[in-house]
């Protein structure tokens, strides 16, 4: 795969990946509109990799948190802090891989990756993301990220599996439903992305690695850093800008981007 491909992959799942326009209705938009080669599964975990440490550097108090719970879980600590919050990313994670296996096992992902599908749910789910935003209480929710919260946008982020609805976007619609302000929002949804891309690697994860070449190899680890950097800036981008503007710019995109593929594939 040549240096531009990887290029425009890795930037398109970088930046995507975290702002609320949905990079996996991206991914499949690029072969499909411009006539590109499917990068293929290896790309795809390797693009996810990338994301996967920005968000966890970005984040890297609460990611180490996160893991110290895990450990306090393990010994038997349920009441810390860090504990509470490991729990939480737990089952906020769970329905979205009980859905992913089920839509694996019956086809379902495969039947869901054409254009209009993606269309109809950056229309949809971007108007929705707009009325959570403007008309959801700005006021954090009193109890924080409880394991009840955790459930419901686990629910919520499951609903992501459906191409083009963007899973950080869906998942800060549940939190401003919710009543958690935008950047904790913004926050939670990113936290959340941790354990789900991890769950997303490992199932698919051992295919790819059985599967891969040196070449296949190294255009992974070229994937990789260029969507670690990506990321990486889309994300310090975003929650400087929450401090100031709402979701709406990503709305208009989203409902633009949604008419205009509906419009491709209903001509």
């Amino acid at each position: 795969m040549s240096i531009f491909h990887l290029f425009i992959v890795a930037l398109i799942q970088g930046v995507t990946e975290f702002l609320p326009i949905s990079s996996s209705g991206h991914l499949i938009l690029l072969p499909n509109l411009t006539g590109m080669e499917d990068q293929g599964q290896v790309i795809d975990v390797a693009v996810h990799v990338g994301t996967l440490f920005a968000v966890m550097l970005y984040f890297r108090v609460e990611t180490a948190s996160a893991f110290r719970g895990l450990w306090h879980l393990s010994t038997a600590r349920f009441t810390t802090q860090d504990a509470r919050l490991a729990l939480a990313l737990v089952i906020a994670t769970i329905p979205v891989v009980i859905v992913g296996v089920i839509f694996a096992i019956t086809g379902v992902d495969d039947q869901l990756r054409n254009i209009a599908v993606i269309g109809w749910a950056m229309l949809v789910f971007g108007i929705v993301l707009y009325w959570a935003d403007q008309y959801g209480p700005d006021v954090a929710a009193p109890s924080g990220f409880t394991l009840k919260n955790a459930l419901i946008l686990g629910l919520w982020q499951a609903i992501a599996l459906i191409p083009g609805t963007s899973r950080s976007g869906i998942t800060i619609t549940g939190a401003r439903f919710l009543g958690y302000e935008r950047s904790e929002a913004a926050r939670i949804a990113m936290l959340m992305s941790i354990p789900t891309i991890i769950a997303s690697g490992v199932f698919s994860g051992a295919e790819v690695i059985a599967s891969a070449d040196m070449s296949a190899a190294r255009d992974g680890a070229i994937a990789a850093i260029l969507a670690f950097l990506a990321a990486l800036a889309s994300l310090a981008f975003m929650m400087r800008l929450l401090r100031s503007v709402s979701f709406t710019p990503y709305v208009i995109y989203r409902v633009i981007l949604g008419v205009v593929l509906l419009v491709i594939a209903y001509s």
